[in-house]
């Protein structure tokens, strides 16, 4: 307990899944925590769950392709908490069907940049504006071994890999200065967005390909086993980490 006392914290994507499970575990370790995500009464549900364990939390509802949203998140952050320590780009979609190359459609791939990539390159943007007056933060990037591997369908895959630049040149970027950004890269997680996917949909190819690539007898995440990793990274027990992608996946793709 303890480990991120007087910080503060934006979990984009903090609904559910992974970015709710954040939420809560940053907030029993005395972070105080923004959530957002597009649905105000879901935010609030899991604000309200913080708040009976007595953690501190704020709820945005915010879409992080839309920079005004974004910037709107940021500085409320910062006129409520006065500063900001952390941000977990958590917030993601799914394309439907898992298109391979040769398939994806122009909807697939704006659907999917305009929050997997370019929502994370909104809110890095707006975030690193407030750490940079403190020389402090940690950024976080949910990815996917999808981007790490290739293990999905083009435009998803695509998306991802690009935050991994992303996290990279980040990295860089305040490389010497108290600023980090690592990326996580699970394999399958066990949340609503995945578990509600289609199995019709999927193209049979792209899983043949895939699973040639993927021990499917591995276990696959749950969401506190990425919450876990992403506190690790957000905690000064990690300051000396920076410019990193970790794979979490039990070895399933090794």
């Amino acid at each position: 307990m303890g480990r991120l006392d007087g910080k503060v914290a934006i979990i984009t994507g903090g609904n559910s899944g992974v970015g709710a499970a954040t939420a809560e575990l940053f907030a029993k370790e005395g972070a105080k925590v923004v959530i957002s995500a597009r649905r105000l009464p879901q935010l609030e549900e899991v604000a309200e769950k913080i708040r009976s364990n007595g953690g501190e939390v704020l709820a945005v509802p915010t879409d992080v392709s839309k920079v005004a949203d974004v910037e709107n998140l940021v500085a409320q952050t910062v006129a409520t908490f006065g500063k900001l320590d952390i941000l977990v780009n958590n917030a993601g979609v799914l394309e439907e069907g898992l298109k391979p190359i040769e398939c994806f459609t122009e909807e697939d791939l704006e659907k999917v940049f305009s929050i997997n990539t370019k929502g994370c390159m909104y809110c890095t943007r707006a975030a690193v504006k407030e750490m940079m007056k403190n020389n402090s933060g940690s950024i976080i990037n949910l990815d996917s071994v999808a981007g790490a591997f290739g293990t999905g369908g083009a435009s998803y895959v695509t998306s991802k890999a690009a935050v991994i630049g992303l996290t990279k040149h980040t990295a860089l970027r305040f490389t010497g200065t108290g600023i980090r950004c690592n990326s996580v890269n699970p394999s399958t997680i066990v949340t609503p967005m995945t578990m509600n996917t289609n199995p019709a949909s999927l193209d049979p190819n792209m899983m043949g390909q895939m699973n040639k690539h993927m021990n499917l007898k591995v276990q696959p995440c749950m969401p506190i086993d990425v919450a876990n990793i992403l506190l690790f990274l957000a905690s000064d027990e990690s300051r000396a980490i920076t410019g990193q992608v970790i794979v979490s996946d039990f070895g399933a793709t090794l």
